[in-house]
């Protein structure tokens, strides 16, 4: 028993460790406010984890986004998803949504097991996104931003469970 303890408490810290270390560069004196898994019919897509300055979260504020994958999703499945759920939450027009899609397949890659995406909301600014620690690019635009980030954390997502997990509630 106490072996099995040993190896549960090692593999805590190596997976705490691997977090911490996916923000290096980006911010790193930000804490976790929350994580959770995302599955679609019972299947795993990705780990989900909530980053924010010492100060907390804020939906106004600076944060982080880590998405960790679990599958192989190509960049035009990713971006066709969030465009789908941005038009849903923000209601907005044909116009902008095709720039945000643009935008997208500018800073999407195609994303194999394993792989980080973070997107880091940018107060007033827009948005980076960075894979596997690389900035992929920025959006500078601050309604893209709160649109894209409400697809996790509005409470209008289609996966409250999830949002409540990275926010630290549940």
């Amino acid at each position: 028993m106490g072996t099995f303890r040993a190896i549960l408490l090692f593999a805590m810290l190596a997976a705490l460790m691997q977090a911490a270390r996916a923000l290096d560069g980006i911010a790193s004196d930000w804490r976790m406010i929350g994580q959770g898994e995302m599955r679609w019919f019972g299947f795993q897509l990705y780990d989900a984890r909530l980053w924010a300055p010492p100060a907390g979260w804020s939906a106004d504020g600076a944060y982080a986004l880590e998405l960790r994958y679990a599958r192989d999703i190509p960049a035009q499945r990713l971006v066709q998803a969030s465009i789908e759920e941005m038009q849903r939450l923000g209601g907005t027009d044909a116009e902008r949504l095709a720039r945000w899609r643009t935008a997208l397949e500018r800073v999407f890659p195609d994303v194999r097991p394993g792989e980080v995406i973070i997107g880091v909301h940018r107060p007033q600014a827009g948005a980076e996104f960075y894979h596997q620690g690389r900035l992929t690019g920025r959006v500078d635009d601050p309604e893209f931003a709160r649109t894209f980030f409400a697809i996790w954390l509005d409470p209008r997502t289609r996966e409250p469970a999830l949002r409540a997990r990275l926010l630290g509630q549940g």
